[in-house]
């Protein structure tokens, strides 16, 4: 089975100000889904696809989308060291 790949990629100011990444993922059914990738999320995207810029993660898998958002909020699971 095929996988979602993206088919379009926006730049969105979030609401604290921060550059966000909006991807549009189309599945082979014709379906879409809308991604709001935050800052650490859009720049391990571009990173894991070796991209320049956005325009570039155009045909790439959702399967890397799903990892860039693994890897966003992993950021948060370290837990504060106990007194």
């Amino acid at each position: 089975m095929a996988a979602a790949t993206i088919s379009e990629v926006r730049i969105a100011a979030a609401h604290d100000g921060d550059a966000e990444l909006l991807v549009t993922l189309t599945f082979p059914n014709g379906g879409r889904s809308l991604v709001t990738l935050d800052e650490f999320a859009a720049r391990s995207l571009l990173a894991s696809t070796e991209s320049d810029n956005p325009d570039q993660l155009i045909g790439v898998g959702w399967d890397r989308v799903r990892d860039a958002l693994i890897a966003a909020s992993s950021r948060f699971n370290e837990q504060a060291p106990q007194a």
